[in-house]
């Protein structure tokens, strides 16, 4: 035979799910999105066809729906371990299951007073707006022993208006670019965290207050850190995390420097003293790096976060 089969796996992409948990008048919601993928015996789907092993991925997005109905959403983490551990102990021929989620965030909508001629403030308590910032992000890993959590966030734009320099690089006979000793720093950050949970002896981690202080710590890092390179600012993030959340053990940060250029007013007669800028979308710097608990192994793929 001239060719053999590598790497494969297959399964349901971007399952659209919302759960609703009505808590008497009160409403919650859980918006994700799931990708299922399996692998394992799969050898003979692929040179013969048969598919005594497959199991169809139109029941892996039923599985999906049905178990948002019998075991809730709590987490994105935790609904993936609920998945991935079903795939690998219910079907013999798959051993590696991989799930995917992202969550988008809602949030409930201000109302006006109980006074109010409608409905009134105080009874409206299922109307919600999409929140306008990050996309939660989670990828789970099973094969029947140990699990992977890699977490994380996408789409969250930041800005420093002020508190960042940029001065004292390289400089050849291509460079325009002027020393910067006081500029915004903009960037819009993609970035995942592996937890060092990986079998169902440890205690596992609060998935969802463990998202928000990691966020937290992430952002305070960005605000706090006097920036002499979006570098520097990305490895103060990553060590703020690590060094206040003992679960988890490497982040990875792709960071596209969003770049803010002054306008030259000066064919106006207008002084441009670091207030009018011109945003420029593209191109721009992109800045990658993983920040490791000290005796830790990189494990998160370059791939997960680069552009």
């Amino acid at each position: 035979m001239p060719t053999i089969l590598g790497q494969n796996q297959y399964g349901k992409a971007e399952n659209r799910v919302v759960k609703i948990t009505r808590d008497g008048a009160t409403h919650h919601i859980k918006d994700l999105n799931v990708s299922v993928a399996l692998s394992g015996d799969m050898d003979d789907v692929h040179y013969s066809g048969s598919n005594a092993n497959v199991l169809p991925t139109d029941t892996t997005k039923n599985t999906v729906f049905a178990f948002a109905k019998e075991y809730g959403i709590e987490s994105a983490e935790q609904f993936g371990i609920h998945l991935a551990r079903h795939f690998v102990t219910s079907q013999e021929p798959i051993h590696r299951a991989r799930i995917r989620i992202e969550e988008y965030a809602w949030e409930r909508i201000e109302t006006s007073d109980a006074n109010s001629k409608f409905i009134g403030a105080d009874e409206v308590k299922h109307s919600f707006v999409r929140k306008g910032q990050e996309v939660r992000l989670t990828q789970i890993t099973y094969d029947g022993e140990k699990w992977e959590v890699v977490s994380g966030l996408k789409d969250l734009v930041v800005m420093n208006s002020t508190n960042s320099e940029f001065w004292g690089y390289v400089k050849d006979k291509y460079t325009t670019l002027q020393e910067a000793y006081d500029r915004i720093l903009a960037t819009q950050v993609s970035g995942r965290w592996r937890f060092n949970w990986t079998d169902d002896e440890q205690k596992m981690p609060n998935w969802e207050k463990s998202y928000e202080q990691t966020r937290k710590h992430m952002l305070q890092a960005f605000a706090e850190t006097y920036s002499l390179s979006l570098q520097q600012t990305l490895y103060q993030m990553g060590s703020r995390i690590i060094n206040n959340r003992s679960e988890i053990d490497e982040v990875r940060f792709s960071l596209p420097n969003k770049h803010h250029f002054l306008v030259d007013l000066e064919p106006f007669g207008l002084k441009n003293d670091n207030e009018v800028y011109f945003a420029a979308d593209r191109p721009y710097g992109l800045i990658e790096a993983t920040i490791l608990r000290d005796g830790c192994e990189a494990r998160i793929p370059v791939d997960m976060t680069n552009l």
